[in-house]
């Protein structure tokens, strides 16, 4: 399949945390195989640290059953950049991304209907657009020292560095925004795969979404264990449907090409295309 095309968007809206100017949103697009017409949108969230790139193995399938697939490298929160602290901090910039993101394929493009899935953080990415916010009490915990939290992988002196760049005053600010509502109306359907921080969402905000989720985990995720986080979105979402892809899987096959994920990237794409066939057509 041809390679993704590379937009460089730039948000004027919000800001670059590393330079002067408006926040980078370097997007894939993958487009729709026989495109005619008024295109169905997919928009895709990768992990934290990660790249769009690492979810070929989903969007190239997307696209080939017609959808018009396309995901940004999250500023901050992406190896091709490299890393900034607010980009992990500030995970509800991330929605806003994808936000972004199909409203410049509105402009350019005879979009259809929208929907978005996402891996890991890019679970609770595309459970923003619909409607679930994050409880600011329980991250302030965390950045307290009061609730535990494993330091994570890609950026384990995430606090230290936050606490380095901005005096008190300023994370009180960032922690007020993180309760933020991202949801877009134009996003019909998310598909979530091993979300995270399920336990820092709001369970009132799980409890109102309306529209439809379907969440897939993995039975060996010490990642994103599913007990705090997928079964806890499934459990909150009303109408939630959630399956384990296998008890042997863990969290990075779905990224790192290796063979022995090869099955569940394979059935978790399957499921998305059907997915969206359904909710968007």
């Amino acid at each position: 399949m041809a390679k993704p095309v590379v937009r460089e968007y730039v948000d004027e809206s919000r800001p670059n945390w590393a330079a002067s100017g408006g926040r980078p949103v370097r997007t894939y697009v993958w487009p729709a195989a026989g495109a005619d017409g008024q295109q169905p949108v997919v928009l895709i969230s990768h992990g934290t640290g990660g790249s769009a790139q690492d979810l070929d193995w989903l969007a190239e399938p997307l696209a080939a059953a017609g959808f018009l697939v396309a995901g940004p490298d999250h500023h901050g929160n992406n190896y091709v950049d490299g890393y900034l602290p607010e980009g992990f901090a500030c995970s509800w910039e991330r929605p806003r991304d994808l936000s972004f993101v199909l409203t410049q394929l509105e402009a350019e493009l005879p979009v259809g209907q929208a929907g978005a899935i996402g891996f890991s953080l890019g679970g609770y990415t595309v459970s923003a657009l619909v409607g679930v916010r994050l409880q600011p009490a329980r991250l302030r915990a965390v950045v307290d020292g009061l609730a535990p939290a494993e330091p994570l992988p890609e950026f384990p002196g995430l606090l230290d560095a936050i606490r380095a760049r901005y005096d008190q005053q300023s994370i009180e600010s960032i922690l007020r925004a993180s309760g933020a509502d991202c949801a877009d109306p134009r996003i019909s359907a998310a598909f979530m795969i091993c979300p995270a921080i399920g336990m820092l969402a709001d369970e009132q905000s799980l409890a109102a979404v309306t529209r439809p989720v379907e969440i897939r985990w993995a039975g060996a995720d010490e990642i994103t264990p599913a007990a705090q986080n997928a079964l806890r979105y499934a459990g909150l979402i009303p109408g939630a449907r959630a399956e384990c892809v296998g008890d042997q899987v863990t969290h990075y096959q779905f990224v790192d090409g290796s063979e022995a994920g090869r099955n569940a990237r394979d059935s978790v794409a399957g499921d998305a295309v059907a997915f969206f066939n359904q909710q968007l057509r």
